[in-house]
């Protein structure tokens, strides 16, 4: 083993650049880069934050991904932050570096025992029961994108509000309160862009983002505690009602860990599938011989929902803890390192996936880490699949033909990124 090679100034500070995810194309050449030359690198950016190792190649970031005693979740932040924010947040929550206690923030053996609570919800056996619902979804949704023809943006009429609807139902959240859920979570996962985080500043520091998302945070936590008085009064057949009323090890959940529980699955459950369905519309509108191919052929539509989760990446990155002293990739990693593992770069790796930055829907295998692996495994895998079958089955029934009408527009975010603008023209199947 040996020492890794630091990262050039200037890769070091791109790989954390928000602007640099919105941009894309420059970032994937600086991860083709650093696959190639040092695919383990040592990121610093002298004190705005801690040193990590930066992980780009896919079969490192697989092994990292399913090794959840050598890499931990819980010691240090999940998310990449700046110093400044990792300061507040710990101030704030009594020296936790989570300000969200939620799943993707935990080890064993705590993190199966709440795992558990709500994993039948998003089997497919249980998802089964919902086709009926999520299919009148689906076509009230295109329905609205046909009135608004023949342009229009895909993103706040569709690829937004479609997901949003079918997590809200299932978690048991009023209709009434969706925006609402909305707007909290484009502000908690999009708080470095001045439209998402509706404050239309840009290059807000550190400190404001994450003054930020501890508003949104807040808001939430107040918004679920009243969901729990009323579901521990009145359970119904719902997530928030397993979830009020859920005990593990003989007590109910602490309040931190509720409100942990409730805000991952409102704002992970629909902001990752409204990224990847945009990245779908987007591609296709760029390859009308693809386009008509999957309206001829229905049997490609798994393969367009499995390709456009891994060719947009919407959970760009997570960090890992290292447990103990470890080789990653023949580079030394000594315990308490902290490590990002990278599934933008992981997931367009040229030695696993042949001209990566294609958009591919017949791509077999597509062996790609969008929905993590191991442990961690996204939990609503199943349902983000349906979802987008079901809506690109109606789509294709209802598009005849469809093209950009307009430069679509990226979230400046390095974790949960994805399209926050698509127009799009479009023609009518008669």
């Amino acid at each position: 083993m040996s020492a890794a090679p630091q990262a050039p100034a200037s890769v070091a500070s791109t790989v954390i650049d928000p602007v640099a995810y919105a941009e894309w194309d420059g970032l994937l050449d600086t991860f083709d880069w650093l696959r190639e030359n040092m695919p383990v690198t040592r990121v610093e950016n002298g004190d705005l934050h801690d040193p990590f190792w930066l992980v780009t190649g896919y079969d490192d970031v697989m092994r990292i991904s399913k090794d959840n005693k050598t890499f931990l979740n819980s010691p240090r932040g999940v998310v990449f932050g700046f110093r400044e924010g990792e300061d507040i947040v710990k101030a704030v929550t009594g020296g936790s570096p989570h300000l969200v206690n939620s799943l993707v923030a935990l080890d064993a053996p705590i993190h199966p025992k709440y795992r558990r609570l709500t994993q039948e919800w998003f089997m497919p056996k249980n998802l089964k029961q919902l086709e009926g619902e999520i299919s009148a979804l689906a076509k009230t949704t295109v329905d609205r994108l046909v009135e608004a023809g023949p342009e229009a943006d895909f993103v706040p009429l569709v690829a937004s509000p479609y997901p949003l609807h079918v997590i809200m139902q299932i978690l048991g959240v009023p209709e009434a309160d969706e925006q609402r859920m909305l707007f909290l979570t484009q502000q908690m996962f999009g708080g470095q862009d001045e439209d998402l985080n509706k404050t239309g500043m840009a290059n807000m520091t550190a400190e404001q983002i994450t003054q930020l998302v501890i508003g949104a945070v807040a808001d939430f936590e107040t918004y679920f505690a009243k969901i729990t008085e009323e579901k521990r009064a009145n359970p119904t057949d719902d997530v928030a009602s397993v979830i009020a009323n859920a005990k593990v090890d003989g007590e109910y959940l602490s309040d931190r860990d509720m409100a942990g529980y409730y805000i991952i699955v409102a704002s992970a459950g629909h902001d990752t599938t409204s990224a990847s369905t945009s990245g779908a519309m987007m591609a296709l509108a760029q390859d009308p011989e693809q386009f008509a191919r999957l309206k001829a052929d229905r049997e490609l539509l798994p393969g367009i929902v499995e390709e456009a989760i891994r060719w947009t990446s919407p959970v760009q990155h997570f960090m890992r803890t290292a447990a103990e002293d470890v080789e990653v990739g023949g580079v030394s990693v000594k315990k308490g390192d902290w490590l990002m593992i990278n599934y933008v770069a992981a997931n367009h790796d040229d030695r696993v996936f042949e001209n990566p930055r294609k958009f591919d829907a017949a791509r077999s295998p597509n062996r790609h880490l969008a929905f993590g692996a191991g442990a961690h495994q996204c939990l609503g895998l199943h349902m983000a699949r349906l979802e987008m079958k079901i809506l690109f089955n109606e789509l294709l029934d209802r598009i005849e033909t469809v093209e950009l009408a307009g430069e679509p527009k990226r979230a400046k975010s390095s974790f949960v990124g994805g399209l926050k603008t698509l127009p799009l023209r479009y023609t009518l199947s008669e």
